[in-house]
């Protein structure tokens, strides 16, 4: 292992000693989130975030939960939704109202167990000095490495782009099973194994990032299952800057047996093996370049929002126990109140795309989308998409691992990550650019 990689580790291994330590500049975590917990007490302070795992844990398998105690303190439903209104969005709401004797959400106590890196908190100090939006073209971001750009946000575009450049770890071997649900509640999952790597993260310049300094992930994946579609394989490149150097892909199927560039692939593309059920856009409920909406920022809210999923991450339960017709089963579903930044995007004049409106709810501790109302072009409510999370305390790391998209006029679901029977995500340091290019494709895929 060279140096860059060892000194790398060596950062990992001692990020989260001590980030509840680092001075709070007006009352802000150094992610940019409130300190404080709420006036009610419903909220806690923000002490640090989980930094150790639980005795429970075993190093190489799935993360465990760290409240196993823990209890619901209320259950929200479709008859008593309206008394809780508030900490709802609309489409947390019509979802209720969807699936009255099926769907419920049971509320537990709120912890604030997002963490990061020391490397990535003192990464985001500096980005907050000299991070800017580019605005022509697609748009995209100069100034900033590793995380999130702008921790005091004033704009929608900015809180979009904090969720697109948030810290999700350096390198990650995952596989992820998606499940497409019939009416009838009928599917089959697609299991794909993946390489992601994050040269925008490491926060030492590597090959990677001198030979690809605006990229801001790679990802390779190949489907393992079912048999008609295993051998087909996707390569990604995603940008920072989206107007100078945009997405590019590649993609083998099996049936051509070689590499070609995907000319195209953004925006409301449907999604490879999602049925219609999401875009490309919709993937980790927001990504890509945000030129084709005009971005609001609302503000802040107390909304109950997925969070601490342990129970639907781990290889206790299996896609069988957790999917369902319309949604997935609400009782492996934990739901606590945090703030998030609400930022709502209206499609420009002149631009194409299937939602007409999107209202993004953003988890103030990690900047990730935690829920996602999306509307057609008539103004109708259509889609709500969340996120369940759950800290990789290893790392650490707070990433989704379950995505779940409800489409409320077909009455469907798509599931993604099912990886519950399989073994978890991995997250290494080191990143070959060699290791991400056409021809390393075709060996993956091998």
């Amino acid at each position: 292992m060279n140096r860059v990689f060892a000194s790398i580790i060596s950062l990992l291994v001692s990020a989260a000693c001590c980030a509840a330590d680092i001075p709070a500049e007006n009352g802000l975590t150094p992610i940019g989130a409130e300190r404080a917990g709420n006036v009610a007490g419903t909220i806690p302070a923000w002490t640090g975030g989980l930094t150790t795992p639980p005795d429970s844990y075993l190093p190489g398998y799935h993360e465990t939960d760290p409240f196993p105690g823990d209890e619901p303190l209320l259950q929200i439903n479709a008859s008593n939704a309206e008394q809780y209104a508030q900490h709802l969005s609309p489409g947390q709401q019509a979802l209720l109202a969807r699936y009255p004797d099926t769907w419920h959400m049971n509320v537990y106590q709120s912890r604030r167990t997002a963490s990061f890196p020391d490397f990535v908190y003192e990464a985001i100090a500096r980005n907050a000095k000299s991070a800017r939006v580019l605005l022509e073209g697609r748009g995209g971001v100069e100034g900033a490495r590793v995380s999130s750009p702008f921790p005091r946000p004033t704009t929608g575009v900015e809180v979009v782009w904090n969720h697109n450049l948030r810290f999700r770890g350096l390198r990650v071997d995952r596989i992820e099973g998606s499940a497409a649900v019939t009416r009838g509640g009928r599917y089959t999952v697609v299991l794909s194994q993946q390489d992601w790597g994050f040269p925008y993260g490491l926060p030492q310049s590597t090959p990677f990032t001198r030979r690809y300094p605006n990229v801001l992930l790679a990802v390779k994946s190949k489907v393992i299952e079912p048999a008609l579609l295993s051998g087909d394989g996707t390569l990604v490149f995603d940008t920072i800057n989206q107007t100078g150097n945009p997405r590019k892909v590649w993609v083998y199927p099996r049936s051509l047996r070689r590499v070609v560039r995907s000319p195209f692939f953004g925006y409301q593309i449907p999604a490879n093996h999602s049925d219609g059920l999401r875009t490309v856009d919709d993937f980790s409920l927001y990504n890509g370049p945000p030129d084709r909406y005009e971005w609001t920022l609302i503000g802040k809210q107390e909304l109950y929002i997925p969070y601490n999923a342990y129970r639907l991450h781990g290889p206790q339960v299996g896609h069988t126990d957790i999917v369902r017709a319309g949604h997935i089963n609400p009782d492996h579903a934990r739901y606590e109140l945090h703030r998030v930044w609400v930022v709502e995007g209206r499609l420009k004049e002149g631009t194409r795309h299937i939602y007409g409106r999107r209202v993004f709810y953003v988890d103030e501790d990690s900047w990730q989308i935690a829920v996602a109302d999306s509307y057609n072009t008539d103004g109708e409510l259509w889609r709500v998409n969340e996120a369940h999370a759950i800290n990789y305390y290893t790392v650490p790391v707070l990433w989704s691992t379950l995505e779940v998209y409800h489409d409320l006029l077909a009455g469907r679901v798509l599931v993604n990550g099912l990886d519950n029977r399989h073994r978890p995500y991995v997250f290494r340091s080191s990143s070959d650019p060699r290791e991400f290019s056409p021809n390393a494709l075709i060996y993956y895929l091998r």
